[in-house]
């Protein structure tokens, strides 16, 4: 029972991580329509300053207790990008799909190349801070502390995304210009103004979640490409576009992929990559996608 347990935690804690930068797709591409693969460099990009901020906090005799504050402070910083590539992407908002993909998977490339050239090729990792929050023990059941943060974080992130989009101003202007922009424009909404919040939104995400799970994985050039993967999964499972989608289909992926590493771990690529094939066959709009019309 204990193992059953410890599998289910492990992949609910990737599940938490990988909703961060699948939320971020999906609130990027629900309103700007565009679809992203530059978000696995800004999930690398926060696990590479978190990394660094948590070195310079230790050296700047910080308690530990404060990991988990430094980290979320480091992804937040790292948002500072986002309006930067906004602007940079402001000239293909009516271009093609496919060209969309070729420029964003061309700004992954530039984003690893400035990795490599910063932080080295080398993967870089912190050492003796995983358990720094210490375990919570029930009976024969033991999980970290940090993982039970962590996924407490996702939660409130979510919870705050669906408040943001359904419960405020700002909210209604998203919703507004993601079904019409035209209209949204005719009525006086800034448009420009709502793509670059919502893509710095996006790019916090992304960076967050990288940032979050440095103490449990090494960063390194390789990671951005494999989260988007993973975040490109969801997607499809959940429903391009779909809130509620990203987070069920994250759930899916991580529990899959927990389950596939301890039973059978050649198969946890091909176990993920069943289930999109199953989904695209039964619901090609996804679970929660609305199917086009």
């Amino acid at each position: 029972m204990s193992a059953f347990a410890n599998i289910a935690i492990g992949g609910i804690f990737h599940a938490a991580v990988l909703f961060l930068v699948a939320a971020g797709l999906q609130l990027v591409f629900g309103v700007q329509k565009i679809v992203n693969l530059a978000c696995g460099s800004f999930y690398a990009l926060g696990a590479y300053f978190g990394i660094t901020a948590v070195m310079y906090a230790q050296q700047a005799g910080f308690p530990p207790v404060l990991l988990l504050p430094v980290l979320i402070a480091a992804g937040v910083l790292m948002a500072v990008v986002g309006p930067f590539i906004e602007w940079l992407l402001r000239s293909i908002y009516d271009r093609d799909e496919s060209f969309q993909l070729l420029l964003t998977f061309a700004l992954m490339l530039m984003f690893q190349d400035v990795f490599r050239f910063v932080w080295g090729a080398n993967p870089k990792s912190l050492d003796n801070i995983y358990l720094v929050y210490g375990k919570v023990t029930v009976g024969e059941f033991s999980v970290p502390g940090y993982n039970l943060l962590v996924i407490a974080a996702a939660i409130a992130t979510a919870i705050g995304i669906g408040g943001l989009l359904r419960r405020t101003n700002f909210g209604r202007l998203l919703r507004a210009t993601a079904e019409n922009r035209a209209m949204a424009e005719a009525l006086g909404v800034n448009v420009r103004q709502v793509y670059a919040i919502v893509f710095t939104i996006g790019t916090l995400l992304g960076t967050l979640g990288g940032a979050l799970v440095v103490p449990t994985a090494a960063a390194s050039l390789e990671m951005g490409v494999e989260v988007v993967i993973e975040a490109f999964a969801v997607v499809v499972i959940g429903g391009l576009g779909s809130m509620p989608g990203a987070l069920v289909g994250s759930l899916l992926v991580g529990l899959i992929r927990a389950v596939s590493l301890v039973v059978y771990p050649e198969f946890e690529i091909l176990a993920i990559y069943l289930i999109v094939i199953g989904v695209l066959l039964m619901r090609p709009a996804g679970l929660f996608g609305k199917p086009a019309t």
